[in-house]
């Protein structure tokens, strides 16, 4: 593991921060807002990573998807409200505010997406 900055990935990052935004802004319920958007943040926490860490993809996959269900499984308990952000509108919208596991399923397709794209696409040219 090693510390560089990738700015293809941030690019990409980037892209991905705008749109997840777009979508938090424009769109308050339906399949994009609640499982697309979950389908992508995935990606766009793995793209951030990639920006900084040179290191093994599966790893960094690996990592990403633990701690998108780490997160999710948090929801789970009263973490917000413990931390004092229960009312915090920013808190709610990165941690969320109720478990579900379609999102488990949306982040796991998510991570499988970006390694498809990393092992298959990226590693053959």
């Amino acid at each position: 593991m090693k510390l560089t900055f990738n700015k293809i990935y941030f690019l990409f990052f980037i892209l991905l921060f705008l749109t997840e935004a777009a979508i938090a802004y424009y769109l308050k319920s339906g399949f994009i807002r609640h499982t697309f958007g979950d389908f992508l943040v995935v990606i766009l926490l793995y793209c951030f990573f990639k920006s900084f860490v040179k290191a093994n993809s599966v790893l960094i996959a690996l990592m990403t998807l633990v701690m998108a269900f780490t997160i999710e499984f948090l929801q789970l308990t009263n973490f917000l409200e413990m931390l004092g952000l229960k009312g915090n509108m920013w808190a709610n919208l990165v941690f969320g505010n109720s478990f579900s596991i379609q999102d488990l399923v949306a982040y796991s397709l998510g991570i499988m997406a970006i390694l498809f794209i990393e092992i298959r696409v990226l590693r053959k040219s």
